[in-house]
């Protein structure tokens, strides 16, 4: 089956510029997308939290591009929607940069609600998670509880939860059950100082074995950890 032309295929980019030709397969001109793009506006215009994060986040872009960090953006973007007490949801192994960022955010007058990923203490094996693939099997380690760390902060009534390093697909977990906006902090990335867009940056080079067919998938979990 051919695959369906999305924007990543698009060297046009009109719907940015508008300064040229949508492509005949744009998503934005598709006439079954239009109902989509209707209910996007309508949210925008008409669900009162939508509209409040729109016009912050855009305000944030417009007033402050390129000066601020994104540690300063997220003390911004928090004043602009009301937002008073900060759910931080933050990966045991970067607790220390998340101490330094909840003590700014407290120095500029936000409260702060700290959850580290391994709240709860539970052994991996508990939850299902086989000894082999811990990593360091046969002993005690702690499994990451990201739903855990959400209700946590519902229980807590934060008005804006902030992820800093949790793993992949724990992070997703945590969005999932999260009743409050959630924005990002820290991407995970243990091989680039978390840092994941130099793996794209560097796609033509370091990365190439990225593109070259060399692919990623099941059978690479079934390696021995020494053979990791």
């Amino acid at each position: 089956m051919a695959n369906k032309f999305t924007c990543t295929e698009c060297n046009f980019l009109n719907c940015q510029t508008r300064d040229k030709e949508f492509p005949r397969k744009c998503l934005t001109t598709d006439e079954g997308n239009q109902p989509v793009l209707a209910d996007s506006l309508d949210a925008y215009g008409n669900d009162p939290q939508v509209a409040q994060i729109m016009l912050a986040s855009a305000q944030v872009e417009g007033q402050y591009y390129g000066q601020l960090t994104r540690v300063e953006e997220i003390i911004v973007f928090a004043k602009k929607i009301g937002a008073k007490k900060i759910g931080l949801a933050s990966c045991a192994g970067l607790i220390r940069e998340n101490r330094i960022f909840a003590d700014i955010l407290r120095a500029n007058g936000l409260s702060v609600y700290g959850v580290l990923c391994k709240v709860g203490g539970q052994d991996k094996c508990s939850v299902g998670i086989a000894d082999r693939d811990k990593i360091k099997p046969g002993q005690y380690e702690a499994m990451c509880n990201p739903i855990m760390q959400a209700k946590l902060c519902n229980q807590e009534n934060t008005d804006l939860n902030v992820i800093s390093g949790l793993c992949v697909g724990h992070d997703s977990l945590f969005m999932k059950n999260s009743d409050a906006p959630v924005t990002y902090l820290i991407v995970k990335d243990r091989v680039l100082a978390h840092n994941p867009i130099g793996a794209l940056n560097t796609g033509h080079s370091y990365y190439k074995r990225l593109m070259d067919g060399v692919k990623l998938n099941e059978a690479d979990s079934a390696l021995s950890h020494n053979e990791r």
